[in-house]
C-alpha cells in the first residue's frame, strides 16, 4: 500500500514533533499495510517553507533511522504545496518536488474556506507545461463542500484530486464525510491518502478507508497511487456529476 500524503518527518512543519514521533507513525504505518510513503510536509502555506533540498535531506536521514531498525518501510521525497501565484516560479527555481521523478504529478493544497480566483489560470499553464495539479483533500474545502461539481472544470482539464483517509472515515464529522462519499461514488476523487501528522492525532486510516470504499473502487485507487509514484498515465472511471439536490435546501 502506497501514502501519497503524509506529515512523518520530525519538526519541519505540524505533523511529527520528534524523531521518537516519526518512528511511531512509521511503526503505525506498517502496521496498516503501507509500504511507501511520500514525505509531503507543508510548503509555501504562510507558516512553513520546505523546499526541495530541506526535504531531501530530511528524508535520507528518517529512512536511516528506518534501516537501522529494520522497519520494512520505503521513504519517497515530496512536498504539499499550497496555492500561490509563484508557484511557477518555484518550479523553474527547482524548489518544488512531485510525486514523481518525472516531475509531473505535485499535490497542491488550496486554503480551508475559498478557491483562489487565479486558480483555473495557473492550473492552464501548470497543464500546458505538461504538469498535473493533484487538488488534496477537496472535501475539507469549504467550496467543494457545498457544491463538489466545482471540482468538475479542473478534472476536464486533466486536474486531479486526492481524498483524505479519516474523511470518509468520519474523523472530521459527518459533514466532510458525506461530502467524502459523494465524491468517491461520482468519482471526483482518484486517490485516497493519509495525510497523518501522528499517532495520537490525525493517524492513518487507510485500511480502514479502503475497506470502506468496497475492493473494486480500492483496486482503482491503489493503481492510481502507484501510476503517481511512477510517473504513469492515470486510467480512472469518469466523473459523473452531483444532482443539485443531495447538497441543496431541498
Amino acid at each position: 500500500m502506497i501514502d501519497l500524503h503524509c506529515h512523518i518527518l520530525a519538526g519541519i512543519d505540524d505533523g511529527a514533533e520528534s524523531m521518537d514521533a516519526s518512528l511511531a507513525m512509521a511503526r503505525e504505518a506498517v502496521d496498516q499495510g503501507i509500504t511507501h510513503i511520500l514525505c509531503t510536509p507543508h510548503h509555501n502555506n504562510g507558516r512553513y517553507d520546505n523546499p526541495k533540498a530541506t526535504v531531501i535531506s530530511t528524508v535520507a536521514l528518517l529512512q536511516a533511522e528506518l534501516d537501522q531498525r529494520n522497519l520494512p518501510l520505503t521513504l519517497l521525497e515530496g512536498q504539499e504545496v499550497r496555492i500561490t501565484g509563484e508557484l511557477l516560479e518555484e518550479i523553474r527555481r527547482d524548489q518544488i518536488l512531485f510525486t514523481d521523478l518525472s516531475d509531473v504529478y505535485l499535490l497542491i493544497e488550496f486554503p480551508t474556506m475559498d478557491v483562489p480566483a487565479y486558480t483555473e489560470e495557473l492550473f492552464f499553464e501548470l497543464r500546458a507545461l505538461g504538469k498535473v495539479p493533484v487538488i488534496v483533500h477537496p472535501e475539507r474545502n469549504a467550496k467543494f463542500r457545498e457544491d463538489p461539481n466545482r471540482l468538475i472544470p479542473y478534472l476536464e482539464m486533466g486536474c486531479l484530486a486526492q481524498l483524505t483517509a479519516p474523511s470518509i472515515v468520519g474523523n472530521f464529522g459527518k459533514s466532510i464525510q458525506k461530502t467524502a462519499k459523494t465524491m468517491v461514488e461520482h468519482n471526483l476523487v482518484q486517490m485516497v491518502a493519509s495525510d497523518a501528522h501522528g499517532v495520537n492525532k490525525r493517524t492513518f486510516y487507510m485500511k480502514e478507508a479502503y475497506e470502506l470504499m468496497g475492493k473494486e473502487k480500492a483496486g482503482l485507487m491503489q493503481q492510481v497511487a502507484k501510476d503517481l509514484v511512477n510517473g504513469d498515465a492515470v486510467n480512472f472511471p469518469s466523473y459523473q456529476e452531483v444532482k443539485k439536490k443531495k447538497f441543496g435546501l431541498f
